[in-house]
């Protein structure tokens, strides 16, 4: 899909398709922040998120914004994005499946 729209001359069409798909799993990436110091409070954190928990908040409001105005203003490249990710899920549940049969 991607090299299609690459030859194409659509480039910017692309690019809305990644950006939303992008946002999203960044947000994902903030949460996890603070799933994982609830879950697991006393491990060492080798690395410091800078100022905690204000400053993720706002990115992860920001990117939730930011998602939720491509979907408003450019549906046509957003949802075949996200569908385009979406397709990971069944391909990622069969290749762990096999993964632990062997």
């Amino acid at each position: 899909m991607a090299s299609i729209l690459c030859l194409s001359g659509k480039y910017g069409d692309l690019l809305d398709m990644i950006t939303f798909i992008a946002v999203i799993f960044y947000v994902f990436t903030i949460a996890g922040i603070f799933i994982l110091r609830q879950k697991q409070p006393d491990i060492e954190r080798p690395y410091k998120a800078f100022g905690y928990p204000f400053i993720p908040i706002i990115y992860i409001l920001l990117g939730l914004a930011f998602c939720s105005l491509l979907i408003i203003y450019k549906p046509m490249f957003t949802w075949p994005g996200l569908g385009i990710a979406a397709l990971g899920v069944p391909l990622y549940f069969l290749t762990s499946r096999s993964n632990k049969e062997n």
